[in-house]
């Protein structure tokens, strides 16, 4: 049976104007995966993710999304696009004048025709799929930085996405919480069958959740090992990889 691709990425370029970050990546995502995309500081992550999510466009190569040719497709075809995936920013990005429901709540106003009833019932749903039973009427500053993060999840989640992308869930967070995130990530790809994209440099992380990844090394400017992280550690491509997942051990040392 062919494995089903959620995203394909064939020779894609991308940077800023005139700069290029990341040239030549071609990377499949299987739908239900939670894919990593990995790299040492400056070496593109964030970039590419705002390229998949079309907030910033391709400098060259092709990007399909859900059999859609997300590059060249139209307004409409992408808007299409996007209504089928969700995003968590680094920050959580929630409305600070807003109650939690009420940050929930805004893209089911946005995007469907539910009834005011029917949206505040699957408001608390899905604040109660993150742990968040109960703190509808909280406003994010009056929360701790970890539900936070658990609430831009919820609104993430709102619009029953088949997949999820997440800037740096961990950033800012202590090892608890980040576990805690962590593992509701598994819950989420394991009951709801979501598709995960994961921009992150956390180890804990990349080893308790990836499924698949990439790593960006930006010495060459491309993609120099795909796989499962655990697998890449225990048979490392090359040095920078080595060196990425064991956090500076030497690579002869580590190798022999």
């Amino acid at each position: 049976m062919k494995e089903k691709f959620i995203i394909r990425a064939e020779n894609l370029s991308i940077g800023y104007e005139d700069r290029v970050i990341m040239k030549d990546l071609s990377f499949e995502v299987p739908q239900g995966d939670i894919f990593i995309i990995m790299g040492g500081s400056g070496c593109g992550k964030s970039t590419l993710l705002r390229t998949l999510t079309g907030l910033i466009p391709a400098h060259a190569g092709q990007i399909w999304i859900r059999g859609t040719d997300f590059i060249n497709g139209s307004r409409q075809e992408k808007s299409e696009v996007m209504k089928h995936s969700g995003i968590l920013y680094q920050s959580g990005a929630l409305f600070s004048s807003m109650t939690l429901a009420e940050n929930v709540a805004l893209p089911l106003q946005q995007y469907t025709s539910h009834s005011p009833d029917k949206i505040s019932q699957i408001v608390s749903f899905k604040l109660a799929l993150v742990g968040l039973a109960g703190y509808e009427d909280y406003y994010p500053s009056e929360i701790s930085g970890g539900m936070r993060k658990r609430a831009g999840l919820a609104r993430a989640l709102a619009l029953d996405p088949e997949m999820v992308y997440f800037d740096e869930p961990s950033a800012g967070l202590d090892p608890v919480s980040s576990k805690n995130l962590d593992d509701l990530i598994l819950e989420i790809n394991k009951t709801l069958g979501t598709t995960i994209i994961v921009v992150t440099h956390e180890l804990s992380s990349i080893f308790a959740i990836g499924k698949n990844s990439i790593f960006l090394d930006k010495t060459i400017k491309t993609i120099s090992a795909k796989g499962n992280p655990s697998d890449l550690l225990k048979n490392p491509p090359n040095e920078q990889v080595y060196e990425f997942l064991t956090r500076g051990e030497s690579y002869e040392k580590g190798t022999k």
